[in-house]
């Protein structure tokens, strides 16, 4: 006797719908069309088909549960759904994802016999839907190199596609690798596919690549460097001129400023926008951090080592 349970992996007491999620998993599991160098997934698929066409009805399955696949009279598939007949309308491969059902429609259904339970409802949602939709166009995927000021202030750049010109914005902060969509600017559909909607243009995906920097880089809203000191800037303190991403600045070096210190200058760092409850949108910066590295020299003249070792001396 056929254990129909036991075939699509479910208890006596399973629900209609744990029935229907467990024929779905089998029927993606054996479908001949996705398994054609396996000659055991046919069988494995019809039974599966017929195990749900009597547990998903509730009269076949209490006549099921009282004698049995081979008690008296018993036909899993009578008065039910035929795919040799489509339900009434024809039957269409294409209506299921393109799979082809045909082999199985030969005599009037799987075996010979016809199923009942909604196969467009069961294949309608699992590859996709009773109707083909409109093909969409392909996405094209193109690169773009910028530096990494323009990488942090945002830029513009003119690309070509398919013989159409194109401004591309850049946003201000952008990481290397980022991918930018263009909605619509993709290949066009396939023949038969619609100008618009679904089945419309592809899109238009551009992947930025930013050039490392000698002096900077970026962590989060905020831009690093590193910046070499004299001992004595160190010890004493001053004004250093440095060049940065919005051009030359006085730097203030405070007195005794030790090795691997940060110095912060704020507003000079990656723009962004700040949201507010009662500013609304307002452009902010992250801030430049400067990481000191104080450069000990490496020969000392007599009038150095002299200083020094007054320094030294005085126990500093």
């Amino acid at each position: 006797m056929k254990d129909y349970y036991k075939t699509l992996g479910v208890e006596k007491n399973a629900s209609k719908e744990d029935i229907k999620k467990a024929f779905r998993t089998k029927a993606h599991q054996f479908h001949p069309d996705k398994n054609k160098n396996d000659p055991t997934a046919s069988a494995k698929f019809k039974e599966a088909s017929e195990a749900y066409s009597v547990l998903s009805d509730d009269q076949k399955r209490k006549q099921y549960d009282t004698f049995g696949s081979a008690g008296p009279g018993f036909n899993p598939g009578a008065g039910g759904f035929n795919p040799s007949q489509g339900g009434g309308r024809g039957f269409n491969a294409q209506d299921f994802g393109g799979f082809d059902f045909s082999q199985f429609t030969q005599g009037g259904g799987f075996d010979g016999q016809s199923f009942e339970f909604d196969i467009g409802d069961i294949f309608g949602e699992f590859f996709g839907g009773g109707r083909r939709k409109p093909r969409k166009g392909r996405n094209i995927s193109v690169d773009v190199e910028i530096s990494f000021k323009e990488s942090i202030f945002g830029t513009e750049k003119d690309i070509s596609i398919n013989k159409e010109k194109l401004i591309v914005k850049i946003p201000a902060g952008i990481e290397s690798g980022q991918g930018l969509r263009i909605p619509g600017k993709g290949e066009h559909p396939p023949a038969g596919g619609s100008a618009g909607g679904e089945g419309g243009r592809g899109d238009l995906v551009v992947r930025v690549w930013v050039k490392e920097h000698p002096v900077f880089r970026k962590e989060a809203f905020n831009l690093v460097m590193e910046l070499d000191i004299k001992l004595t800037m160190a010890l004493l303190g001053g004004v250093m001129s440095i060049e940065t991403l919005d051009g030359v600045i006085e730097l203030k070096v405070p007195a005794g400023t030790s090795h691997g210190e940060i110095l912060r200058v704020k507003g000079k760092g990656v723009p962004y926008e700040s949201r507010g409850v009662f500013g609304g949108n307002q452009g902010r910066r992250g801030d430049l951090l400067i990481v000191t590295k104080v450069i000990m020299p490496k020969k000392l003249s007599k009038n150095a080592q002299k200083l020094i070792e007054d320094l030294k001396n005085e126990g500093l």
